[in-house]
């Protein structure tokens, strides 16, 4: 049995990589954004799209570099009220087989993380959708919420108040 595909899947076959490297722009349909929403748990999604390259570095491994740009909608921790988000960003992918992490032919920068490849395709359009995953705010919140507290601090608060009054007694 095999895995659904992803919400925004452009698989692109390796054998279809030479020298000359492969690019492409990819935008995500409409159908495309609301289950990607969805996923990511966002109230809209209303643009993905990137442009992507696509590179072989030898015989079994491939460099991907992307730029994308987004615009969604997510929910605010305090009020629950819609908060408008834009990313734009770049990632570098390096695919290979499972067991070439450690020997990846020439020099990775830290910034390049290392993807093993399954099967006979890589799926450019999932690896956007993970990284702007990666880009989305935690903890979203709207410049007009405000968090109200009506607890007063005793004088005497903190951590060792209640020591402290032990030691008065002790002291007489």
């Amino acid at each position: 049995m095999s895995d659904p595909a992803p919400e925004f899947s452009r698989r692109i076959l390796l054998a279809r990589l030479g020298h000359i490297p492969f690019r492409q722009e990819i935008v995500a349909t409409d159908a495309e954004c609301a289950a990607l929403a969805r996923r990511f748990e966002l109230v809209s999604l209303d643009r993905l799209s990137a442009q992507v390259e696509l590179t072989a570095r030898g015989h079994d491994m491939f460099l991907l570099q992307a730029v994308f740009e987004a615009a969604f909608e997510q929910e605010c921790v305090v009020t629950l009220d819609p908060v408008a988000g834009v990313i734009a960003a770049k990632f570098a992918l390096l695919y290979g087989p499972p067991d070439a992490e450690e020997s990846a032919i020439g020099p990775v920068d830290d910034d390049i993380a290392f993807e093993p490849i399954a099967g006979d395709t890589i799926d450019i359009g999932e690896a956007v959708a993970q990284e702007f995953s990666l880009g989305l705010p935690l903890f979203p919140r709207s410049p007009d919420a405000v968090i109200e507290t009506d607890r007063a601090a005793p004088d005497d608060a903190g951590p060792f108040a209640a020591l402290s009054r032990l030691r008065v007694g002790r002291d007489s």
